[in-house]
């Protein structure tokens, strides 16, 4: 039984839309913190619908905020706790989006997922592992789940991981070992380092972002 998601909507008209993004976003946020990124987006992606859900739980380690899984370092939950809120929030969100999917009248290949922290983290784990690969997932700020279990992927999208030279919350070296798992499994993969940066998205990660989501996601008409 998957838990409904709760998301606002931006861009694309209903009925008109050709491709979509969707937002996953951080650990103690919700979806008003990421979806104020469509409005810089849309104006260089026309045609494109964007969501931004709320993730299913409140946050144990930021009580106004939403988590999609506990972290035990944070809030002192389980290894297992967190895994199996990890696998929870994968079908919800898969849920989201293959609803979302279906009443914008879109196929997977004109989705792109873009996650911030543990939302990258989220949208890493599920994007391999859909019955159909999607344009494409950029990963900003947060790490590769258990690349050990890369072959469970049925399908190999192409990655974007963007992170800050001085992140201290998501050590930037989660960003290397990411890319080295990808490669290695056969993703098509890209990088991109903001320098100077720490837990967050600099102008030119968002920027690079842009441009590998123009290149991917359907063209207007």
């Amino acid at each position: 039984m998957t838990r409904k998601l709760s998301s606002a909507r931006k861009g694309a008209a209903p009925g008109t839309a050709t491709s979509m993004v969707v937002f996953v976003h951080g650990y103690g946020a919700d979806g008003a913190d990421l979806l104020g990124l469509a409005d810089p987006l849309a104006q260089h992606l026309p045609g494109t619908v964007f969501f931004s859900p709320d993730a299913p739980e409140p946050c144990n380690g930021a009580p106004m905020g939403r988590q999609w899984f506990p972290i035990p370092w944070i809030d002192g939950s389980s290894e297992e706790a967190a895994r199996q809120g990890l696998l929870a929030a994968a079908d919800d969100l898969n849920a989201f989006l293959d609803a979302k999917l279906a009443e914008e009248g879109l196929t997977p290949q004109a989705l792109a997922l873009v996650g911030f922290s543990q939302g990258a983290m989220m949208s890493l784990h599920i994007a391999p592992r859909r019955n159909e690969a999607i344009a494409g997932v950029v990963a900003i700020s947060g790490r590769l789940l258990s690349p050990e279990l890369l072959h469970e992927a049925v399908v190999k999208p192409p990655v974007l991981l963007i992170h800050g030279d001085q992140d201290p919350v998501v050590p930037f070296e989660d960003m290397g070992l990411a890319g080295n798992a990808l490669v290695a499994a056969g993703f098509e993969t890209y990088g991109h380092v903001m320098k100077g940066t720490g837990h967050g998205i600099a102008p030119d990660g968002l920027s690079v972002g842009l441009s590998f989501l123009a290149d991917r996601l359907p063209k207007v008409g």
